[in-house]
């Protein structure tokens, strides 16, 4: 079957956040798919198969080298482009892929649709906001930087608000801390810098589900948390945000009610066969 490397939220090879995407054409067993996921090693591997009863529909599975998750914003977008660019769905044609726990999510094309040959991809998700609470006992000391204030979501990812862009860009956290805090994953956000090309900034840390240094280069399913709050804080619908990993990427973010559409690019960067 065959596989594909996908940079997503970038324009540009090895930036953004790297998914590997399967095209199945059967139903695939899970701990056969959690087998893969783990020897890809990326922070996800995405599993997409047509489905009998409509064109242009997938179900759509996302595991971790250590877990299945429940929503994912880069390894759909990386999976969209790879369905445009192998040329499986026409370029302009929506994509609807149907999901075990998050839902129907539609992708659509701009330009090309979204393969190698440039476009951006827009993506319908389910808002997820955060509800304010007390910023819990040991996470301030986890990051290394004061939490102004926090929140936690439906999906128990807390957001932690800190003083500026230079603290989001700057955190060294402490990764054993942050796995003992009671979250799937803690976003650290902030205000864009004055004169910056995007409005605010963040990082995801999630040791709990993701080997290594347990922070993901660019979240789609943080920033289902963080278009809302921001939205609140700075009176706008449509902004763009900035995952400041070493890696980098932007996403932009749209509130539409309940939904937020999340919007990027995906470059190839890896093509084959697997076998196994």
């Amino acid at each position: 079957m065959r596989m594909l490397v996908v940079d997503a939220f970038t324009a540009r090879p090895f930036a953004g956040n790297p998914a590997a995407v399967c095209l199945l054409q059967d139903a695939a067993d899970p701990a056969w798919m959690q087998r893969v996921a783990a020897e890809m090693k990326h922070s996800e591997t995405a599993f997409v198969r047509p489905l009998d009863d409509a064109e242009a529909e997938f179900g759509l599975r996302w595991f971790t080298p250590m877990a299945e998750v429940a929503l994912c914003g880069h390894a759909t977008l990386a999976s969209a482009h790879a369905l445009y660019s192998t040329g499986t769905v026409a370029p302009g044609e929506p994509i609807r892929f149907r999901t075990l726990k998050s839902g129907v999510l539609t992708v659509t094309g701009d330009g090309d649709g979204g393969g190698d040959g440039g476009g951006t991809l827009s993506m319908d998700f389910p808002a997820c906001s955060p509800e304010p609470v007390d910023v819990p006992e040991g996470l301030t000391e986890a990051l290394g930087a004061e939490v102004r204030a926090a929140g936690r979501n439906t999906q128990n990812d807390l957001l932690a608000e800190v003083a500026d862009e230079a603290a989001v860009r700057g955190l060294t956290p402490d990764i054993p801390a942050v796995a003992r805090i009671d979250a799937r994953g803690v976003i650290v956000t902030a205000p864009a810098a004055q004169g910056d090309d995007h409005d605010f900034v963040s990082r995801f840390f999630a040791p709990r589900v993701l080997p290594g240094d347990g922070e993901d280069p660019v979240t789609g399913s943080a920033h289902c948390a963080l278009a809302p709050y921001w939205a609140r804080r700075l009176g706008r619908d449509t902004m763009t945000g900035f995952q400041a990993s070493a890696r980098g990427g932007y996403v932009g973010v749209a509130v539409r009610g309940d939904r937020v559409v999340l919007s990027g690019s995906a470059v190839t960067v890896l093509g084959g066969e697997l076998r196994a």
